[in-house]
């Protein structure tokens, strides 16, 4: 066993021969992959992250009302909470944030097609989107990119939601419940003005979907109010028709029906990406780390093929 030592010592030496020998080789290498990630990281347009902090709304849930319990399938037909049962609003609303049928609609409705699916970048100076012409030509108002089938030249709704649910972010604080609702895009402004515009149109539309499930309750119970002359019955009836009643007059009070806006979004003047000097950093390295493993797999290789 002792024989062995000198045996390694003298591959370790071998081995830092070898890296001393492709030092040039080495350094090249990582100097082609630096210049390459400067190039790469000067190539990126800038993103901009627009940013704001929601709380939401009183939304806890009604408490148990006693002798409702008995009308707990009527209430259901009903389309009444009572309690304990329902599903928290905030959490409900954050998935219809998220859902491509809101989201889908909001493309339609605003034209959301061309920012989402052809800017490339962004002139600072004049605030103009900068469009990518193979995709799509402004001046004819045409789209120009070639899509395989059964996607078409222009985007699909399907097609934007998903690219535009990757410039959303939808964050829930665990320890105060507070909601931070991002996008990133490369002009600061469209960023503050689709934030903007999720939160006000979120706040409208579960608005008008409590109002109307609240007046179809309310027509509900009044028809089964007439049925019925059992004055226990009757009296849970009023009792839901007056929870109903409520839930109108709330719809009725703010816009922030879901989410109270405390810090509200902002053209950002900072970029949020990319980290042009960690793209640097990385490419720099690992061009170094490959050159390292090419000269390592040479010197390994190469005992086996004089053999």
């Amino acid at each position: 066993m002792a024989e062995q030592t000198p045996t390694q010592d003298v591959d370790l030496a071998e081995l830092f021969r070898t890296f001393w020998r492709a030092k040039l080789f080495i350094i090249g290498f990582t100097a082609l992959f630096a210049v390459g990630s400067v190039f790469y990281a000067l190539s990126l347009s800038d993103v901009y992250r627009s940013d704001a902090l929601l709380a939401p709304a009183n939304t806890q849930q009604k408490p148990g009302m006693g002798a409702l319990g008995q009308l707990g399938g009527l209430a259901s037909l009903a389309g009444v909470n009572l309690g304990g049962q329902g599903t928290d609003k905030t959490a409900l609303a954050l998935e219809v944030l998220r859902s491509r049928d809101f989201i889908g609609r909001l493309i339609e409705q605003h034209d959301l097609f061309v920012p989402v699916m052809a800017a490339k970048d962004w002139r600072v100076t004049s605030n103009e989107l900068v469009l990518d012409e193979s995709i799509y030509d402004a001046s004819t108002d045409t789209w120009l990119r070639d899509a395989k089938p059964p996607r078409q030249s222009k985007p699909s709704v399907q097609e934007t939601y998903e690219e535009f649910i990757k410039l959303l972010q939808v964050r829930q604080s665990k320890d105060n419940g507070m909601v931070t609702v991002s996008i990133e895009h490369y002009s600061p402004h469209i960023a503050q003005q689709w934030v903007q515009l999720l939160i006000t149109e979120l706040n409208a539309f579960m608005k008008q979907r409590d109002m109307e499930e609240a007046r179809r309750s309310m027509t509900y119970l009044e028809q089964q109010l007439q049925k019925t002359q059992v004055e226990e019955i009757r009296r849970a009836l009023f009792q839901l028709i007056e929870e109903q009643t409520k839930t109108l007059m709330l719809t009725q009070v703010s816009d922030e029906y879901v989410f109270k806006i405390i810090d509200p979004p902002i053209a950002s003047e900072k970029k949020a990406k990319p980290s042009r000097a960690l793209i640097c950093i990385i490419g720099t390295l690992f061009g170094g780390f490959l050159a390292c493993l090419v000269v390592l797999i040479r010197f390994l290789v190469r005992p086996t093929v004089k053999a």
